[in-house]
């Protein structure tokens, strides 16, 4: 897999993904948690007509043991299994391929720096998406382990040829910076609203689940455009919205996916001082269509099993 998909690819599939949803040629079903004593079983699926394809990715999330993905390809003519993708890795970067979607057509097309909280397994995907759709020449990141933080400045400056400075706090990580990431496992606000600099774009792409927040309310309270890849997931899962609009401070209504964004159904940036925010769910779409696009690499390249029926 690593040898066949590159962050330009997923960037391509993604954008492809939202824009068929738009059209009413794509559909999305939210995750769904069959809990267990020690964990539960996720299952999350997409239909892409328009694309000849649909899908599933599954996973089971138990305690003490690594999670592994895996994702079904199935073709919409014939009902036909195509392909079983081990998708750890594919997930990884099709979650920051949905990350520089959203920067592409949120933020500020003069924006140059970044502000990164996390360096775990899925940082430097987040990173390398942004950087291919906006001109970045700087970054901070903050990780609670600094030396984690100083490793993933090294190897990520290295591979994209930017200046990226580990720093001491959130704060310091997030003040003036154009574009913030939160990509952590924080169940608390990490991100404070009265940080931002006029029009910062955010990509909160940490959390899925309705009791973790990455954000305050301050930073929802401050947007001028709210945005996430699947309203009914969000309702479920995105911690960061749910209690500020238990609250009152916004309504669901206030919030738009990002697919309606891309072909103009819904309005997005006005002015360069507007600050917008993209809560990533991370959703089947986003697997079945990198996924399919992985598939024909595959075939074309002759790389992988194939299994008769």
């Amino acid at each position: 897999m690593k040898s066949l998909l590159t962050i330009d690819i997923a960037l391509e599939a993604v954008e492809e993904g939202f824009r068929q949803i738009a059209q009413g040629s794509a559909t999305n079903s939210p995750r769904t948690r069959t809990r267990l004593p020690n964990g539960a079983l996720n299952i999350m699926s997409a239909a892409a007509p328009g694309l000849d394809i649909m899908g599933l990715k599954t996973y089971g999330v138990l305690n003490g043991n690594l999670v592994k993905f895996y994702v079904y390809l199935y073709n919409t003519a014939t009902g036909s299994l195509m392909a079983l993708i081990e998708a750890s890795e594919m997930g990884r970067v099709r979650t920051g391929a949905a990350s520089g979607v959203a920067t592409k057509y949120l933020a500020r097309k003069d924006a140059s720096s970044i502000g990164i909280l996390g360096a775990g397994f899925q940082a430097p995907t987040q990173l390398e998406a942004v950087c291919r759709v906006r001109n970045i020449k700087s970054a901070k990141v903050f990780n609670r382990t600094r030396a984690k933080g100083i490793k993933f400045a090294s190897e990520s400056s290295s591979k994209l040829g930017i200046d990226i400075t580990p720093v001491n706090s959130p704060e310091e990580c997030v003040r003036d910076s154009d574009i913030v990431i939160t990509i952590t496992s924080s169940s608390d606000p990490i991100v404070l609203g009265e940080w931002l600099k006029p029009g910062a774009h955010i990509n909160a792409a940490g959390s899925n689940h309705h009791k973790r927040r990455e954000i305050d309310q301050e930073t929802v309270i401050r947007a001028d455009v709210v945005t996430t890849d699947d309203v009914d997931q969000a309702k479920t899962e995105c911690g960061d919205l749910i209690k500020p609009i238990q609250q009152g401070v916004i309504g669901w209504e206030n919030v738009d996916e990002l697919s309606d964004i891309l072909v103009g159904k819904s309005v997005g940036r006005m002015s360069d001082t507007d600050i917008t925010l993209f809560e990533s769910q991370g959703v089947a779409l986003e697997d079945i269509v990198v996924g399919a696009r992985l598939y024909q690499l595959a075939r074309e390249k002759g790389v992988g099993l194939e299994i008769s029926s």
